[in-house]
């Protein structure tokens, strides 16, 4: 049954009415007529004077509550949601705020969550830049101290303090970069390439590096024959020279990084795959947070900004796609993102 003031209202009526009616009846003194007059009398005035107080006091107020808590409820969560009525506006209410308060408490949960995110941010950037000014620093005291007058020491400290500012230097390159692609200042420079040409690229370019530390990189494609994007060919290159240079640099010596190239349809699916020193399940969330380290002793041996995952992660974003990893301890990992083809149409309206 509906509870409003009108059937709360009948059904108190109906109760008293019912007995007072019953309790003239057993009157010897008083008539039929009398208990009918009674039950009238009876039955009106309770449910006009109970119809008044919860309409207007009860169940007004808690209307205007329910009202008040829908209403903040659609502002939080941004949403044109129809209100709907329970049977019991008490029950109703109830609901709305246990709804209310849970929104509430994940609310909570999540800024504590970007609080300590941005503890974790700010220890890890001012480690990452103090450690080259602190290096450099060093090396040029022990310069000013009279080491400058030898030239074998000075030379060998020179290179060393020129070293560490050029690691500064690239880290803080890295950190505007990230910042400049969340921010949308950096406009993506789309152009139509066959992706296998930009794929070659990136391993020319690693080539040297791989050999340094007998790690075999191979590329894997169906066939010869291009295929096309629509893409910024030095932000995507940018993408697998990344995770190519991670899986050397996270690899064992003698190991092998593949890029394989998978057609299907309308995509294009890229994977960049080792099998290096892997990662485990539970960094495998937060591998592409900016500064995050899954094991920061292995991390700092290896160097490196702490930026690269946190780039390519946006990168990919401004491609309309995203970055995904499957990756075992001590197994190796795969990287693979999706990138859309051009359809033969749009290839021929190129050439022409």
């Amino acid at each position: 049954m509906y509870f409003n003031a009108k059937s709360v209202s009948l059904l108190l009526a109906l109760c008293v009415g019912g007995i007072t009616s019953a309790f003239l009846s057993i009157l010897p003194e008083v008539s039929t007529m009398g208990a009918i007059v009674g039950l009238i009398i009876s039955f009106s005035s309770t449910f006009l004077l109970t119809y008044f107080v919860l309409e207007f006091i009860f169940f007004k107020e808690i209307g205007n509550i329910h009202r008040q808590i829908h209403e903040l409820r659609q502002k939080q969560t941004k949403s044109s949601s129809k209100e709907v009525k329970q049977k019991n506006p008490i029950v109703d209410i109830k609901s709305q705020i246990n709804h209310y308060a849970k929104m509430k408490e994940d609310e909570i949960a999540q800024l504590k969550k970007m609080e300590q995110y941005r503890k974790e941010f700010l220890a890890n950037i001012s480690h990452e830049l103090k450690t080259p000014i602190f290096a450099t620093q060093g090396f040029i005291l022990t310069l000013l101290d009279g080491a400058v007058n030898d030239k074998n020491v000075r030379d060998r400290f020179l290179k060393k303090a020129a070293k560490s500012l050029n690691a500064l230097n690239i880290l803080v390159e890295d950190l505007l970069t990230v910042s400049k692609i969340e921010a949308g200042e950096i406009n993506m420079e789309f152009e139509e390439f066959d992706v296998q040409i930009m794929l070659v690229d990136v391993l020319e370019q690693i080539e040297q590096k791989a050999e340094k530390k007998n790690i075999t990189v191979t590329f894997e494609a169906p066939n010869d024959d291009p295929i096309y994007i629509n893409a910024d060919y030095n932000r995507l290159k940018q993408v697998v020279l990344n995770l190519v240079v991670n899986g050397i640099k996270y690899n064992k010596k003698n190991g092998w990084v593949k890029v394989i190239l998978e057609v299907k349809e309308d995509i294009v699916t890229i994977n960049v795959k080792d099998n290096g020193q892997g990662i485990p399940e539970e960094d495998q969330n937060r591998i592409f947070e900016r500064f995050y380290r899954v094991e920061k002793s292995r991390t700092k041996k290896q160097g490196g900004s702490g930026l690269g995952l946190a780039i390519c992660k946006h990168i990919l974003e401004r491609h309309d796609t995203s970055i995904s990893v499957v990756s075992t301890k001590e197994e190796g990992s795969t990287f693979s993102f999706d990138l859309k083809l051009l359809n033969d149409t749009e290839n021929e309206d190129t050439e022409l």
